[in-house]
């Protein structure tokens, strides 16, 4: 990793090893930010995205990573954070039972934190409320109220300053989102959606983040480079 540069403004970016996220840090770092990538050991069922973190991030020489260590299995009440819940392979009716409670609060809740002491006013995350998974922290609502949250709670925001969540994926579709992906060179090789992806980083194939994956690449017109087990 080379020096970061002093002279651009700083970004806090939410990067989990997906293809949301990878195509979010490009953007961010397209738009000429010093992107600081923000990765949590929560207690998911595989190690396998946060490889992939580590390996998206390292892939720009001056982009800083790093990795908070949380225990959301101890609250378990997800199939991601409790190995006893299986994970669905096919599409279900409601919040699915892979959404983790409060997950993108806590991770934006540290992001903040964290754009704080670096004197970062931007936080940067992949959520998309298009062709999700019915999570209700990934809606715009969410976002709006969070960024409110944020210029209330902070020294920056007290002081005058702002705070901005940043959500460019919010309203795309996820062929939109991997075509500005490619455009931006996104080496979506490197990237794992997968909910259950084995110790080599192989996808499932059939869970609801696979899904959405591979129909997305098939409405883009490019081609998948996903690992798949099957």
């Amino acid at each position: 990793m080379s020096p970061v540069d002093n002279t651009k403004p700083k970004a806090v970016v939410l990067v989990s090893g997906g293809l949301d996220s990878t195509t979010v840090l490009a953007m961010a770092h397209a738009e000429g930010f010093e992107c600081y990538t923000l990765s949590f050991d929560y207690g998911q069922r595989h190690r396998a995205e946060l490889v992939a973190a580590e390996r998206v991030s390292s892939s720009y020489n001056d982009v800083v990573h790093k990795v908070v260590n949380l225990n959301l299995n101890s609250i378990g009440g997800s199939a991601l954070t409790d190995e006893s819940i299986a994970v669905p392979e096919s599409p279900t009716e409601g919040i699915p039972i892979t959404y983790v409670p409060a997950r993108n609060t806590v991770f934006l809740s540290i992001a903040l934190g964290w754009a704080e002491v670096l004197g970062a006013n931007d936080i940067f995350i992949g959520v998309n409320a298009v062709d999700y998974s019915g999570y209700p922290d990934c809606r715009p609502e969410f976002i709006d109220a969070f960024e409110s949250l944020a210029n209330v709670a902070t020294k920056v925001g007290v002081e005058g300053g702002r705070i901005r969540i940043r959500a460019p994926l919010s309203d795309l579709s996820k062929a939109d989102i991997i075509r500005q992906g490619a455009a931006l060179g996104v080496d979506y090789a490197s990237t794992i959606s997968c909910y259950q992806a084995d110790s080599d980083g192989r996808a499932c194939g059939l869970c609801d983040s696979c899904r959405l994956r591979k129909e997305g690449f098939n409405a883009a017109g490019v081609p998948d480079p996903t690992r798949y087990k099957l």
